[in-house]
């Protein structure tokens, strides 16, 4: 079950960056947090570690349920753009998404042999952490960036609990208050591109 939801996390934020309408993009990225959180509770109820079973939980409240409304509720109200086509053409993307899967897994192997946590669970979050970037790189309007922004630190966070079997209360807590601080700013630039157009 724990490879299904990795995997699943991944495909997301494959299929993300093909997307071309902003609500599809916040569709994949509830789905990638919903892998995300489902990933963390199976995780923390493996080792019986409540704090990584409360970080689960709280993934899936604000990462695949409040923060895609939140998103969603911003892009209506200040009448943002909804095709989002990326930049990067499709045929060009087809060729860079495997090369970095394929350099991050050659990447993370000894890497997951040096931390002694699965080496595929690695290798999948350093890929997600490229993949996300690109995600940032390929579009010039600021949701995208956004949206990219959050699957890095999805990307980030699996990379933890997969990396270490989990991490420490504190570490998770100070990634919701970034996320938070994040909401912030995310409405601010929302307001700035509205102003802009």
């Amino acid at each position: 079950m724990s490879a299904f939801l990795t995997g699943a996390f991944l495909a997301t934020l494959v299929a993300a960056l093909f997307a071309t309408r902003l609500y599809r993009l916040l569709m994949w990225y509830a789905l990638n947090s919903l892998a995300l959180g489902l990933l963390a509770l199976l995780i923390g109820s493996g080792l019986n570690d409540p704090a990584l079973i409360i970080s689960g939980v709280l993934t899936l409240l604000l990462k695949a349920g409040v923060i895609p409304l939140v998103l969603k509720r911003l892009t209506q109200r200040f009448a943002l753009t909804r095709q989002v086509t990326p930049d990067i053409k499709v045929h060009y993307a087809v060729v860079l998404i495997p090369a970095i899967l394929v350099f991050t897994f050659y990447l993370a192997e000894p890497i997951g042999r040096m931390v002694g946590g699965n080496a595929n669970s690695v290798a999948v979050a350093i890929s997600s952490l490229f993949l996300a970037l690109l995600l940032m790189m390929e579009h010039r309007n600021v949701a995208p960036k956004i949206i990219g922004f959050l699957m890095m630190e999805n990307a980030l966070f699996l990379l933890g609990t997969t990396a270490t079997g989990g991490m420490p209360m504190l570490v998770e807590l100070g990634i919701f208050f970034d996320l938070l601080i994040a909401i912030v700013v995310i409405n601010l630039l929302f307001r700035r591109e509205e102003a802009v157009e």
